[in-house]
């Protein structure tokens, strides 16, 4: 099965877990003679099934350059004010490691109005501006300033409202966005999703807006990439540090290394299927 076509196929599985039972006895009455009126058929005894299960803290609390592995894969859920839901798929990431990271937005421990979420408890969103006009979004994990960048997904549900969202963020009018360039970017990412300043410091685990959702096919060894972080060539030696990590062979990354992959194929890293 195409990998497309079996990830809509996980997708439905998850979602199927918030539908409500069917109460066919509320429209077609069991007349049979004798039979029990039992109380289930009655709406007031409907059980509503659970939500698929939300990511929790405990899965947030580990070090960045781990968490910034394990969210490939998993799903960011996105409610918005019209009740529409907008699903993707993490494939893209970056760790910013805190104090001692020179690419960080805490470098050297320094704790501003503006950083503050990156030392608050993991999972806590960390959203910022740059430009004057784009939105990146973060989220702290364990060490003292420490973050993981959400670089790029790949969209699952709602890709109409994540065009309507793209398209009022810009100011040209422009073609129409092909599936793979909705999210292939940090601020794209933020435009799609409708993401703005309002989420700072938005907690993961509790918010009825934004949460995670475990992906169904968590990607192996091979399948990741690690390379450098995109944007921070001035920061001496931390410029050449791996701390980029993406899905091998997905197109919905917003930069590939080649280079990388030729040596991760050398040595035999095949990336699944």
């Amino acid at each position: 099965m195409p990998r497309k076509r079996k990830l809509l196929a996980q997708l439905t599985a998850l979602q199927s877990n918030t539908s409500f039972p069917q109460i066919d006895a509320l429209e077609k009455p069991n007349t049979t003679p004798g039979a029990d009126p039992s109380p289930k058929s009655s709406k007031y005894f409907v059980i509503e099934k659970k939500n698929p299960p939300q990511l929790q803290a405990d899965f947030f609390n580990q070090p960045c350059v781990s968490l910034a592995k394990s969210f490939l894969g998993q799903i960011l859920v996105r409610k918005l004010p019209d009740g529409r839901e907008l699903w993707g798929r993490i494939v893209e990431t970056e760790a910013y490691l805190g104090g001692e990271d020179e690419a960080s937005h805490s470098k050297g421990g320094k704790q501003t109005q503006r950083n503050a979420a990156m030392f608050m408890k993991p999972g806590t969103l960390y959203v910022y501006q740059i430009y004057g006009i784009y939105y990146c979004m973060n989220v702290s994990s364990q060490g003292e300033g420490a973050a993981v960048l959400l670089r790029s997904l790949e969209p699952l549900q709602g890709l109409d409202a994540m065009r309507e969202l793209r398209r009022a963020s810009r100011k040209a009018p422009t073609k129409l966005l092909k599936d793979w360039q909705l999210c292939n970017g940090p601020s794209k990412l933020c435009q799609a999703f409708g993401i703005d300043k309002a989420f700072d410091q938005r907690d993961l685990t509790q918010d009825d807006a934004i949460w995670m959702v475990p992906g169904q096919d968590p990607p192996g060894e091979q399948d990741v990439v690690a390379t450098t972080r995109i944007g921070i060539g001035n920061r001496g030696e931390w410029a050449q540090k791996p701390l980029r990590f993406y899905l091998r062979g997905n197109k919905f990354v917003s930069i590939v290394d080649k280079k990388i992959e030729r040596e991760m194929a050398a040595r035999g890293h095949s990336p699944c299927s």
